[in-house]
């Protein structure tokens, strides 16, 4: 382990000190939001303080085995002891540098899904369709809650556009990396030809902001209408104006909902959507003014970038950010996302590992 990261694994002590401290302060528990998010901060650092005091013992004991080896007849029990300790000490190591990358704060977070149908016309709204289908069976593997919130039909039963909130354990640090274009190859159920057809649909993923954090919506910015909703949900939904879109006037941005029976559900609906965009909108614009915000190959959050390309043909999914190839595209589909996901994951942590020796 490089002195770096030795020098920042102690600094964690004391940090964990200050944690212990601002606990015991009696103030802190009358703000219940500031309570969890320090209880969360101590969870994680006590963890790692025991994984760090681990780390050094077996230090200590690599060493006395070390010089055991001199001792005839002591020289085979240390050389046991000696690769049990490096594996351990090896294994350590990886953990606690992954323990000291930078944290996304809205990682613990549910998230938005949003999928729209891009260039392709009805084959797009199609793969629109399978792309919600491919994260609602991922969120069900998972054992995450899932809603939608508003859905635009295609002719031909695709989406024209889908807006899904899923609600679990770190939802959002999982999934933020699929923002981005997501790119299909097939043969359409149109084609009469058996010709292989290109289009692609966009897909973002917002964290929902916490009701204390949420954007403030100003009325007077805001215009709401309401509607009948479409689609499939009974002759109730039918005779009454229960859908909602409300638009965002400075920025033009729009957020609907017409799941619910009721408009009132529906408007603090779609508000929370718009409230999770305009957040978004504002982070985005403060990443590109960073002068830190240089062109990662995962997250930028350019949503114009094909990041992914699903080739049906060939049975292959291919993660153009990190130049990954499966091909169990059959699996993929049916929500078998932990590889790509997992990959993803790991391509990041090793950059940010890298930013932080080169920091150091």
């Amino acid at each position: 382990m490089s002195p770096f990261f030795r020098q920042q694994l102690e600094r964690q002590g004391v940090r964990l000190a200050e944690l212990d401290a601002a606990l015991a302060d009696p103030k802190v528990m009358s703000h219940l939001a500031t309570l969890r998010t320090l209880q969360r901060d101590h969870a994680r650092l006590s963890a790692v303080a025991q994984r760090w005091q681990r780390f050094l013992q077996r230090e200590q004991d690599l060493a006395e085995a070390q010089a055991l080896l001199a001792d005839p007849d002591m020289a085979e029990m240390a050389r046991e002891e000696i690769g049990a300790a490096q594996a351990e000490l090896a294994q350590i190591d990886a953990e606690l540098q992954t323990a000291l990358l930078p944290r996304d704060p809205d990682d613990d977070r549910n998230a938005f899904l949003e999928i729209r149908a891009g260039t392709g016309g009805d084959e797009s709204a199609l793969f629109a369709s399978d792309l919600a289908r491919m994260y609602l069976r991922h969120a069900e593997r998972q054992g995450w809650k899932t809603e939608i919130m508003s859905a635009s039909d295609s002719d031909l039963g695709g989406y024209k556009e889908v807006v899904i909130r899923i609600e679990g354990e770190a939802v959002y640090e999982a999934l933020k990396f699929e923002s981005g274009g997501h790119r299909v190859q097939r043969v359409p159920a149109t084609e009469t030809q058996g010709r292989i057809h290109t289009s692609a649909c966009t897909v973002a993923v917002l964290p929902e902001p916490d009701e204390a954090e949420e954007v403030t919506l100003n009325p007077a910015e805001l215009r709401i209408d309401t509607y009948r909703a479409s689609g499939a949900g009974g002759q109730h939904i039918n005779k009454t104006d229960s859908a909602v879109r409300v638009t965002h006037l400075p920025t033009g941005l729009v957020a609907e909902c017409q799941d619910d029976r009721s408009q009132h559900r529906n408007k603090a609906k779609a508000l929370a959507v718009l409230a999770a965009r305009l957040r978004d909108k504002d982070r985005l614009e403060r990443q590109a003014k960073d002068a830190a915000a240089r062109k990662s190959l995962i997250g930028s959050g350019d949503r114009s970038d094909r990041i992914r390309t699903y080739n049906f043909p060939q049975g292959r999914l291919t993660d153009h950010r990190i130049n990954l190839t499966l091909y169990k595209l059959g699996a993929v589909m049916e929500g078998e996302l932990d590889d790509v996901l997992g990959a993803l994951r790991s391509a990041r942590a090793a950059e940010q590992l890298a930013e932080l020796e080169a920091q150091g």
